[in-house]
């Protein structure tokens, strides 16, 4: 080509190897220990960024790691980066393709590790895995302009970058003035004025649990700012020296005061905060620690361990965790969205302009997905994002039929048996419908969630499901079963519901749990009876039952499996 780049297109030798091939334009180089096998695509947030050791740690990761020589499994790892424009190419870590070993497992995306060393297995050949993740990014960030202009929701940033001629700088300053605009608006009232901040001492207000996110506790689904108090007792020794407040890590950001004086703020849902209260401000007796929390998406709160929350001068400490007074100063779900952050991996099409579109020419047997938290919250523009994706990276590789399979989020937060507005389920449902489109198949792990870590631990049962999807549906395997039982048709008469399934459905001898049903009174409840008799589920309420929904829940307590031990999907029946 012009540009001095040039591409090479090889028929495909057996599977196996090694090989070697020779270029020789004066100067020969010679590439060795080359095999031909399957590769595989394995993209999207945390859960598939995280890795074997490092950050990550899987469940028996020590083992994992020390244990992980095989050279049949390669790794290649992609560099994060952003760009507003296509790149030509893109940076890779580990100086390539490398072998799997021990070096090399640790920090390498775990659930694409155990994909490849059990397609390996089951195949027979030698299987490579891309590792393109970001934790914490949203679908956006991996889909097209073409593809985020064609949903609704992106007009601001979309219109951003067309208007500054997809340059950084401009579009960056831009992002500035925008930025500096909302901030004013939401922050009108609750900001620093001079005025000392505090609340009411007197018991008027609410409480909620800290540490903790309060989207499990006191505020569902809640994003904007909190005042947060507690008050505690200043011993008397303390009196004129400085003291360090240690709060944890605070989701979003957080501005906090020491009987209504500022003496510190910080950011980073993931940062720990520590300040020191300034000496002449610490008096004997009584006093209040006030923070401002702000939450821009996910969860938010004063978060972290009990161990983490205390006051401390000198070798004397006392707790900070229990029962904090709170106030809601501004819902951001009232308000206009907060401006994406041109220079934030979030930003709409800057990672699959510089990580994923420098691949196209990359052979790729398949896609493996597993993204979704980011988004949680919008579901309703998820659906036809996430479509828009598939059917977007499809084209990019010129196969409109590429497989496609993705994970189902996790249970995660709080148990709750009936929760009919959880994000969460609504995210899921929102996922599920990519399986509108032909080739795409979706993993289940609402069974092996953790309540406590959105990063689930158990990444090998993740990729086993995977592997039973690929090697059922990629490579012909018909005796493998790679999905529980799924509703095929739902009878409502009255007070009773009658479900069927393609298969059967067990409950490992318990009786069965998940379901919440809508009756004509208008609310979402518990119903009075369920029973199963393999394919058949019957469901009874107290009231003429108008939909019904399974596993509808952040963290669902569902126990509906297939005879493989796959567990059954959410899903809502009904006519509401």
């Amino acid at each position: 080509m012009s540009d001095g780049t040039f591409s090479i297109r090889l028929a495909t030798p057996k599977a196996g190897g090694p090989y070697t091939i020779t270029f020789d334009d004066g100067d020969r180089t010679t590439l060795r220990d080359i095999y031909s096998g399957e590769v595989w695509l394995c993209s999207g947030q945390s859960n598939m960024e995280m890795p074997v050791g490092g950050w990550g740690k899987v469940m028996n990761y020590w083992h994992e790691i020390m244990s992980a020589n095989h050279p049949e499994v390669r790794f290649l790892q992609i560099s994060k980066q952003r760009s507003f424009v296509p790149a030509a190419d893109t940076d890779v870590n580990m100086g390539g393709w490398r072998t799997c070993t021990p070096e090399t497992v640790e920090n390498f995306s775990s659930v694409a590790y155990f994909y490849a060393r059990e397609m390996s297995r089951r195949l027979g050949v030698h299987v490579g895995v891309i590792d393109c993740t970001w934790g914490g990014t949203p679908a956006e960030a991996w889909s097209s302009y073409a593809g985020v202009s064609s949903v609704e929701g992106f007009e601001n940033e979309t219109g951003m970058m067309a208007d500054n001629g997809f340059d950084k700088d401009r579009i960056k300053a831009e992002y500035e003035r925008r930025v500096a605009e909302w901030v004013s608006m939401v922050t009108e009232g609750v900001a620093d004025s001079g005025d000392k901040v505090c609340l009411p001492a007197d018991g008027s207000l609410p409480v909620m649990p800290v540490p903790g996110q309060w989207e499990s506790s006191a505020l569902p689904g809640f994003n904007g700012i909190v005042l947060m108090q507690r008050e505690i007792d200043i011993p008397d020794g303390w009196a004129g020296k400085p003291v360090e407040l240690h709060l944890g890590a605070i989701d979003d950001e957080d501005v906090t005061y020491f009987n209504g004086t500022k003496i510190a703020e910080g950011s980073g849902y993931n940062v720990e905060r520590t300040y020191t209260v300034p000496a002449e401000l610490v008096k004997g007796g009584k006093a209040l620690i006030t923070v401002r929390v702000t939450d821009f998406e996910g969860e938010g709160g004063i978060c972290g361990s009990a161990s983490d929350l205390f006051a401390r001068q000198g070798d004397s400490r006392l707790p900070l965790d229990g029962n904090w007074t709170y106030k809601v100063a501004a819902d951001f779900g009232k308000l206009p969205r907060r401006p994406v952050s041109a220079e934030s991996a979030s930003f709409p099409t800057v990672l699959y302009n510089a990580m994923l579109y420098p691949l196209r020419q990359l052979p790729i047997k398949g896609v493996l997905w597993y993204q979704g938290c980011a988004n949680v919250g919008r579901a309703a523009q998820y659906g036809p994002l996430f479509r828009r994706l598939i059917s977007d990276w499809r084209r990019l590789w010129g196969n409109d039929s590429l497989p496609f399979y993705f994970v189902q989020l996790a249970a995660y937060l709080k148990p709750v048996q009936v929760q009919p507005d959880s994000e969460w389920a609504a995210l899921r449902q929102a996922q599920a419908g990519a399986l509108s489109l032909d080739g795409t198949a979706m993993v289940v792990t609402t069974d092996i969630g953790d309540s406590t870590d959105i990063h689930p631990k158990n990444k090998q049962e993740v990729a086993r499901r995977l592997s039973l999807v690929a090697l059922r549906r990629a490579y012909g395997f018909s005796d493998i079963t790679d999905r529980a039982p799924a509703l095929i048709s739902c009878e409502i008469k009255g007070s009773e519901a009658v479900l069927r399934f393609d298969g059967d459905v067990v409950t490992r001898g318990e009786a069965p749990r998940g379901f919440i049903v809508l009756t004509d009174k208008g609310q979402w409840a518990a119903p009075e009876a369920v029973k199963t008799d393999a394919r058949t589920i019957r469901i009874t309420a107290g009231g003429n039952i108008v939909a019904v929904r399974y596993n509808w829940a952040d963290y669902p307590c569902g126990n509906l499996f297939g005879p493989t031990g796959l567990p059954v999907a959410l899903f809502e029946a009904g006519s509401r």
